[in-house]
């Protein structure tokens, strides 16, 4: 259970920083929801509080450490399927909200990034993945994002 002012993590838009618990009347029952306001867009969603796939917390140290070690990995085979199937398998992991997932999709783009010219939807991607991960570990690490973009980026030049 999180309380107002926590940060948690909502799958697929990142972090927020929960604003309020509302209770709602649905159908006859009450039910509970927080209001979480995205820190990269602003903007504000509503999550059951009983919800199985709903928020997280902020990553730990060990796993801050895996997503590290996973980016300087790069003894991978990179997927040359077709655009439209490997952006439909990317996106499912980074609706995972799972730290390691998404970074093996920051990965994978960056690896196709250097044997060709990404898409304009796949910068993009690209782009939403460095940001998840860069804000996510900055606040639970209490480091600047900018240092934490760097060292992303670092592991592939």
């Amino acid at each position: 259970m999180f309380k107002i002012g926590d940060y948690a993590v909502c799958p697929g838009h990142g972090v927020g920083h929960i604003t309020d618990i509302e209770e709602r009347d649905l159908g006859g029952q009450k039910k509970y929801f927080y209001i979480i306001k995205i820190l990269a867009n602003g903007m504000t969603v509503m999550v059951p509080t009983d919800s199985e796939n709903g928020v997280r917390g902020l990553v730990k140290d060990d796993e801050i450490g895996e997503v590290y070690t996973l980016l300087q990995d790069h003894d991978v085979e990179v997927d040359n399927s077709t655009w439209n199937r490997r952006y439909r398998e990317y996106m499912n992991k980074i609706k995972t909200g799972s730290l390691i997932e998404i970074a093996e999709v920051l990965r994978a783009l960056f690896l196709l990034k250097e044997k060709k010219n990404l898409s304009f939807g796949e910068k993009k991607m690209l782009d939403q993945c460095r940001d998840l991960l860069s804000q996510e570990i900055s606040l639970s690490s209490e480091s600047e994002k900018k240092d934490i973009d760097t060292r992303i980026n670092s592991y592939f030049m």
